[in-house]
């Protein structure tokens, strides 16, 4: 769909999560699943598995997330893999969020959004992520980009790996701590969107009372946040609450090994998507 038929991409995840729910699959095709799976640890595994999650899922969740690095370990097969699982969602009418976490500066950060984010581009899904720890204005390019082509970014803000810590929780001169200033500069390029702005921030569903720590005000980004780590890593009901508070109509739960141990069986696949959906619904809209 060209960018001037195309509507910005808050607006087209708003009304995905209020009418299949605010979950997303990730798509998640390690070594260790696709030998769960039955399949070899190669582009022929790798095909197999990418496509019927999409099969069994595509149409039935707010959107699918594909891990670019399980592709790239593939080498350009792997990559060609990752293009056709783009493609296969979004012929099934699912919203993807390509898990990239590009970052970089000036021509290279504009070549990564060239790659992920332009018309025509064959790894262009729906959304990116990205990182802002080059500054939050060297994602520059690829906001401008995204904003032309109706897509999103999902920028990473609290995560829940433990060596976060000690750059999202350091704070400037002025005492503000980065998480709350990557949040705030989110909420700007928001600003006056509705539903729900864009620009979304990549918040992990375990990170405890880390939100309140450091003065992250998620309510007032105006935009989705992407929460890894419900179900099977350990997030509930309880988590997400104390996590995202007012913010939690905001949250798009994502789940991949909740919902991807239960394959190869597409309709065991639906099933662990539907009860996600349901619990994610409870947890988050309820």
């Amino acid at each position: 769909m060209p960018e001037a038929a195309r509507a910005p991409f808050g607006a087209r995840l708003a009304a995905a999560m209020d009418d299949l729910g605010p979950l997303c699959v990730g798509i998640d095709p390690h070594s260790a699943l696709l030998a769960a799976w039955g399949l070899g640890d190669d582009v022929v595994g790798l095909r197999e598995f990418s496509l019927r999650v999409v099969d069994a899922v595509g149409g039935r969740v707010a959107a699918v997330k594909p891990q670019a690095a399980f592709y790239e370990r593939h080498g350009s097969a792997g990559v060609a893999v990752l293009e056709e699982t783009i493609a296969a969602a979004r012929a099934a009418g699912t919203l993807c969020i390509v898990d990239a976490k590009r970052g970089d500066i000036g021509s290279t950060m504009g070549a990564y959004a060239e790659a992920f984010l332009r018309d025509g581009s064959p790894l262009a899904g729906d959304a990116l992520t990205v990182s802002p720890y080059l500054g939050f204005g060297s994602l520059t390019p690829a906001a401008e980009l995204a904003a032309q082509t109706g897509r999103g970014l999902f920028v990473l803000c609290l995560t829940s790996n433990k060596e976060g810590f000690e750059v999202q929780h350091a704070r400037t001169a002025d005492g503000v701590t980065l998480a709350a200033s990557v949040a705030a500069q989110a909420a700007v390029l928001n600003a006056g969107a509705t539903p729900l702005g864009s620009v979304g921030l990549v918040v992990g569903a375990t990170i405890g009372d880390a939100v309140a720590a450091t003065g992250t005000d998620l309510e007032a980004v105006n935009g989705p946040l992407l929460a890894p780590g419900v179900g099977a890593q350990g997030a509930g009901a309880t988590e997400l609450a104390t996590v995202f508070g007012n913010a939690r109509r905001q949250v798009l739960a994502s789940s991949s090994r909740g919902v991807l141990s239960a394959g190869p069986d597409t309709a065991a696949l639906r099933a662990a998507a539907e009860a996600a959906v349901g619990e994610a619904r409870a947890a988050l809209r309820g």
